[in-house]
């Protein structure tokens, strides 16, 4: 059956006010465990979820095999939603629910956690979440949530001085019709004048399968009659690989491409082929992981050589490293009592904490991830090059 927007919502507030009721004020046991909500079984964010995972796991291996934190062993805890808004919502209803869960750590699922954050979940439910995968101000920003990323508006900024920088001077903007789409296409608009960029075209993808070929269609129609010297490219998933699988297929495809982190390079390149693929730009909001750019980069690196040795690092294995170490000094902050309440005090008063070269800055009033963005490229194999 069908659920309805009014009946989901309903749903939503109902477990939350049933959820308030019944929360144990405590967590303190031998082992602290984690919850987070990621499809490993969805092909679009598999390879994300299984590096975060991996990331998170041998951080907290590394910690476990030194005694833990006050007595305490780090364990995580994964939940697999399909990648579906609804059971995002559900699963995060279980974790919350559960006794075990001190916190929740790297949710991946936009309009799931999109969702939680606009009803306040996380605020009304008295649980942090660490690190999710997301740049969205609406979710950052939400009570409870304790964001690593840089935001997607710091990405479109990057990008289009780029585009500058290179005398990319006139640009095609392609967004999709959800989610962070349209905001950052008006963003990118009122940037472009104030940059000295000009916005040729501007082509809306639709994320319904039924619209979305159609849109694709347009969309190319319109970057090819406007032959700009740079497409930006505001999207995800299919809508994102359509595009430019179809745009490369014309003479608007020799147009440099720039996408945001969120445009996986792994699913681009199985999507379109690595030939295809070659020269797309694509920003970044984890430090690279591939040098040892900051004490940090080589803990992690260690840490996936011991822990996880069949997992390639990655940008998202890095992300859950990160993600892991940020919720571990908040569970050594709290002492030797560690709650839910303990926990989020912890974090709300951290301030600036150096992760090791990287830093994040959680204050009262704003709550502030690594803010850098870096620039990679696709090359001919299909892999990222700074």
């Amino acid at each position: 059956m069908k659920t309805t927007r009014l009946s989901f919502r309903a749903f939503l507030f109902a477990v939350l006010a049933i959820a308030a009721n019944t929360w144990p004020i405590a967590a303190q046991a031998a082992e602290l465990v984690f919850g987070q909500v990621a499809s490993l079984s969805n092909p679009t964010s598999a390879s994300n979820a299984r590096g975060l995972v991996a990331g998170i796991s041998a951080c907290f291996e590394t910690i476990n095999a030194k005694g833990g934190i006050n007595g305490h062993k780090l364990r995580l805890e994964t939940r697999d939603d399909g990648l579906q808004a609804p059971k995002m919502v559900e699963l995060t209803q279980e974790l919350v629910n559960d006794a075990s869960i001190v916190g929740l750590l790297s949710y991946l699922n936009t309009g799931g956690v999109t969702t939680l954050a606009k009803a306040n979940a996380f605020g009304k439910g008295g649980i942090a979440l660490i690190a999710p995968l997301q740049g969205d101000r609406t979710v950052v920003d939400a009570d409870n949530v304790f964001p690593l990323r840089s935001g997607f508006a710091d990405e479109v900024s990057a990008l289009m001085r780029e585009a500058k920088s290179w005398g990319k001077e006139t640009i095609a903007i392609v967004n999709m019709n959800v989610a962070f789409g349209p905001v950052l296409a008006e963003l990118a608009q009122k940037q472009s004048g104030e940059m000295g960029l000009r916005i040729v075209s501007h082509s809306v993808l639709d994320a319904n399968p039924d619209n979305m070929a159609a849109s694709v269609t347009a969309a190319v129609r319109a970057v090819s009659a406007s032959q700009p010297k740079a497409i930006l490219l505001l999207a995800a998933g299919k809508p994102a690989t359509e595009f430019a699988k179809a745009v490369r297929a014309t003479p608007a495809g020799a147009a440099q491409i720039y996408g945001l982190s969120v445009l996986l390079h792994e699913e681009l390149v199985k999507a379109i082929g690595a030939d295809k693929a070659r020269g797309i730009v694509l920003s970044q909001v984890i430090p690279y992981p591939f040098t040892q750019s900051a004490p940090v980069i080589g803990e992690y690196q260690k840490a996936m050589k011991q822990y996880a040795p069949a997992e390639p690092l990655s940008f998202s294995s890095l992300e859950g490293y990160l993600g892991a170490r940020i919720a571990a000094e908040a569970v050594r902050r709290s002492g030797a009592v560690v709650n839910r309440e303990r926990l989020l005090a912890s974090l709300r008063s951290m301030g600036e904490y150096n992760l090791g070269g990287v830093y994040v800055n959680y204050m009262p009033a704003r709550k502030k991830g690594w803010g850098g963005v870096e620039l990679t490229i696709v090359n001919s194999e299909g892999n990222l090059r700074k």
